[in-house]
C-alpha cells in the first residue's frame, strides 16, 4: 500500500467520503441522451443518497425523462471534490453515479445504479447499500471555513503543524497548506517546484462537531510544540517505541 493509499486508510470510508461529496458539491454535471449539462445549485440529495434536480421546465433533461419508455432515461452524473484552500491540484476527488431521472413534483429524481469515487490512488466503486446508509461527514459542511480560516489566519500553526511530519515528507518543499480535514484528521498538501504530496495528521479520537474538532486541533498543536524541542533522532525513537 502506499503512502496516499495508507493516509486515505486511516480516513473516512468510500461510501462515507462519497456521500460526503455529494453533501457539498455546488455544481453537478449530467450526461444523458448524447448530451450533457452542467447545473449550478441545483441539486438536493435524500437521506438514502438519491440526487433531487431541480431543472428549468424547457429543460431538454426534463422532456427526456417525461417522454422516455418507463419515464426513466439512463445518465451519468458527475461532482467533482475541489480544495477550499488553493493548492496545486486542487480537484480532490470525483464522483460518479450512473442510474436513472423519474419525473417527480417539481424535480427528477436520480437512483443510482453504479457509484464510482476517484481518489488520488484510484478509483473505487462504492457498494450501492454501504453508500445508501452512509452518512456525510459531520464537519463537511464546515470544513471549506475551517480550513480556508487555518490557511489565512493562522498560518504560523500550519508552520508548527509540520513538526509532525516526518523530515523525508518534506523534502524541498516550497509550501505547505491545509488541504482537507474530517472527523478523523487533517490532511496537509506539501508542494514541491515540480511535484506535490498529502501527508495526514490523525487525530487521537474522532471529532463529531467544530468543538470536539478544535479540541484536536489543539491535541496536534501540542504535540508540534513538544516536537519542537525534541532533537530529530529523539523525536523518531520516540515513535518507533509507540509502534
Amino acid at each position: 500500500m502506499g503512502d496516499e493509499q495508507a493516509a486515505w486508510a486511516a480516513g473516512p470510508g468510500a461510501a462515507e467520503q462519497a456521500r460526503s461529496l455529494l453533501a457539498v458539491a455546488w455544481s453537478c454535471m449530467v450526461t444523458a441522451d448524447g448530451g450533457r449539462e452542467e447545473y449550478v445549485g441545483a441539486h438536493a440529495v435524500a437521506d438514502d443518497g438519491r440526487v433531487l434536480l431541480h431543472v428549468p421546465e424547457d429543460s431538454a433533461l426534463l422532456t427526456a425523462a417525461i417522454c422516455a419508455p418507463r419515464g426513466e432515461p439512463s445518465a451519468v452524473l458527475e461532482f467533482a471534490d475541489v480544495a477550499p484552500v488553493p493548492v496545486r491540484g486542487r480537484i480532490r476527488a470525483r464522483l460518479w453515479m450512473a442510474g436513472w431521472f423519474t419525473p417527480e413534483d417539481e424535480h427528477l429524481v436520480f437512483q443510482p445504479t453504479r457509484v464510482v469515487l476517484r481518489r488520488p490512488f484510484g478509483a473505487v466503486v462504492v457498494d450501492l447499500d454501504e453508500f445508501a446508509a452512509a452518512q456525510p461527514d459531520p464537519l463537511a459542511g464546515a470544513e471549506a471555513r475551517l480550513l480556508t480560516h487555518l490557511a489565512d489566519a493562522h498560518p504560523d500553526a500550519v508552520e508548527r503543524l509540520t513538526r509532525l511530519v516526518e523530515p523525508e515528507s518534506l523534502h524541498a518543499a516550497t509550501r505547505v497548506q491545509p488541504l482537507a480535514v474530517d472527523r478523523h484528521g487533517l490532511t496537509l498538501r506539501i508542494e514541491r517546484t515540480r511535484a506535490h504530496g498529502d501527508v495526514r495528521l490523525a487525530f487521537h479520537a474522532p471529532a463529531d462537531d467544530v468543538a470536539q474538532l478544535t479540541e484536536r486541533m489543539h491535541v496536534l498543536l501540542a504535540r508540534a510544540s513538544a516536537a519542537a524541542s525534541c532533537p530529530r533522532t529523539l523525536q523518531r525513537q520516540r515513535a518507533d517505541g509507540d509502534r
